[in-house]
C-alpha cells in the first residue's frame, strides 16, 4: 500500500514505537518528502508544521530513530514505525513523549542491557556480569527455590516478590548467554496451539 497524503493536507500521521519494548514513543507528521527520506536513510524524518521544514528526529540531540519496520493503517493515512532509538526520544529527556510509566519485561530487558553496556559502580547487574555464568546460574537456582517455597507456603505476596527476582535473574542470564527475550517469545509463539510431546511419557497434549 502507498500512503495517502491527501486526507491531512499533504501530511501523514506517524507513531513511533520501540521495537524492543513496544513502548509508544511519540507522534509526529510526515509530508511526502519526509516519508521518502525516511525510506532512503533508514532513520525517521518528520515535517515540522510550526517551522515549515523537514527535520530529522535527533538532529540536535543525536538520539536518532533507526527504522526497523513501517506499517500503514487500513485507511493509509497513518503510519506505525517500529524503531531502535539511540537514546531518549522526548526532548524532556524521557524515553517516551508520553512518559515512562509503561513497564513490561521488554523494558526490564532493555534496562539490563543498558546497565551492561554502560556499567556503573554499585550496580548489581554489573556485579553479576563480572562474576560470570556460575554466579548468575547459582542465583537463578536460588531464586527458583524461593519461588517453590513461597508457592508451597501459599504466601501470595512472597510468591510475587520471589518470582520478580527470578525473572530479573533469568533475563540477566539470557543476556549473558546471547539470547534475547524476543527469541523466547518467538519460540513460544511457534508452539502456541500446537500439540506438544511430553518428555517423560509418550503423551501428546496441546497447551
Amino acid at each position: 500500500m502507498e500512503p495517502n497524503f491527501d486526507k491531512l493536507d499533504g501530511l501523514l500521521s506517524v507513531i513511533l514505537q520501540d521495537t524492543h519494548t513496544n513502548q509508544v514513543l511519540m507522534n509526529g507528521y510526515m509530508n511526502q518528502e519526509a516519508y521518502q527520506k525516511t525510506l532512503a536513510d533508514g532513520v525517521v524524518w518528520f515535517y515540522a508544521r510550526s517551522k515549515g521544514r523537514l527535520w530529522k528526529k535527533g538532529e540536535s540531540s543525536g538520539h536518532v530513530q533507526n527504522v526497523i519496520s513501517m506499517r500503514l493503517d487500513c485507511d493509509q493515512d497513518a503510519l506505525l514505525i517500529e524503531v531502535n532509538p539511540e537514546g531518549p526520544t522526548c526532548h524532556l529527556g524521557t524515553q517516551s513523549c508520553f512518559g515512562d510509566d509503561d513497564f513490561n519485561l521488554q523494558v526490564l530487558e532493555k534496562t539490563i542491557q543498558e546497565k551492561i553496556a554502560e556499567p556503573k559502580d554499585g550496580s548489581y547487574t554489573k556485579y553479576l556480569i563480572e562474576e560470570g555464568s556460575d554466579k548468575i546460574l547459582k542465583k537463578c537456582g536460588e531464586e527458583m527455590t524461593e519461588v517453590v517455597i513461597a508457592a508451597k507456603n501459599k504466601d501470595k505476596d512472597e510468591l510475587i516478590s520471589e518470582t520478580s527476582d527470578l525473572l530479573y535473574h533469568l533475563l540477566v542470564m539470557l543476556n549473558h548467554e546471547g539470547v534475547a527475550l524476543k527469541d523466547v517469545e518467538e519460540k513460544l509463539q511457534s508452539r502456541h496451539g500446537k500439540k506438544q510431546k511430553i518428555s517423560r511419557r509418550n503423551d501428546i497434549q496441546t497447551w
